[in-house]
């Protein structure tokens, strides 16, 4: 998919880009596919903010996505390649041999007319389902799953994929996008090829306004509000934040702070972390 810029018009026009949505090939999505999703705007149940700058935006449906891929044996034709609001990638409904129709996540290269198949029988093609025990070693693959079952949990969004990288006992190695060397159960699925829409991240939003509608608020930054409103806050003119390191507006540390369980049960299963060290 390609980037498309803008006459510069007016001074956010200048340097704002967008998609030119060339792998779009259908634009209404399919009603019993949607559902109406309630925008909390970063409150809890008791009405408190618990993440902030969140709020308004454009009224979009949820689009129910398939990522557990369990329909085994069943071929199913490609329909069209949707875009999708609550994601980065692109999504293509498909139509199995039995009429049921199902949103996948659209890989590059997955065109009007392809036909893809989940299960162990099915092919190593792009678009299809397997297991990682039936996948060859080195293959790109994306939308993994972490459980047996549980859906795909990794390499989703737009552009991304993980590696093959080995298999072994029970296991399998991935050399996931962030290049994290993760060990994951043969019995998980993945799916074959890398996530489509790969032009994402050349994207310029260009004006605040564009960030509005995707549901996101202003962020003021500390260092120029008062000494009760910020750590960081207070001083004549552009002052450093006078302590040892950055922190939030509760005093907690912030940028870098780990907050990763230092044993956490899954570490056995990370053979390398994306910082280059190994696991002890």
């Amino acid at each position: 998919m390609g980037i498309k810029t803008y006459n510069p018009y007016t001074p956010s026009r200048r340097h704002m880009t967008g998609s030119d949505f060339s792998e779009i090939t259908k634009k209404t999505p399919e009603k019993n596919l949607c559902v109406t999703i309630k925008k909390h705007s970063g409150r809890n149940n008791q009405g408190k903010i618990t993440v902030r700058h969140r709020g308004g935006g454009y009224r979009t449906k949820y689009r129910l996505v398939d990522f557990k891929r369990n329909k085994d044996g069943i071929p199913a034709t490609v329909i069209g390649i949707e875009y999708d609001p609550n994601r980065s990638a692109n999504i293509a409904l498909i139509c199995y041999a039995d009429g049921q129709k199902s949103y996948i996540l659209a890989p590059a290269g997955l065109t009007d007319g392809m036909k893809v198949m989940n299960g162990p029988t099915a092919e190593v093609r792009v678009g299809n389902c397997l297991p990682l025990s039936e996948i060859p070693v080195g293959t790109q693959v994306h939308n993994i799953e972490l459980h047996p079952g549980k859906g795909g949990q990794m390499a989703r969004s737009a552009g991304n994929s993980a590696q093959l990288m080995a298999k072994e006992g029970k296991y399998a190695t991935l050399r996931l996008p962030s290049g994290e060397m993760r060990m994951v159960p043969l019995v998980c699925r993945a799916t074959v090829g890398v996530v489509g829409n790969g032009d994402h991240n050349l994207i310029n939003i260009g004006k605040a306004g564009r960030k509005r509608h995707m549901g996101i608020r202003p962020t003021v930054r500390g260092s120029v509000m008062n000494p009760n409103d910020h750590p960081h806050g207070g001083g004549e003119g552009k002052t450093g934040i006078g302590r040892p390191g950055p922190s939030t507006p509760w005093g907690k540390p912030a940028l870098g702070y780990k907050t990763r369980k230092k044993k956490k049960a899954s570490d056995k299963l990370i053979v390398r972390r994306r910082d280059g060290r190994a696991i002890k």
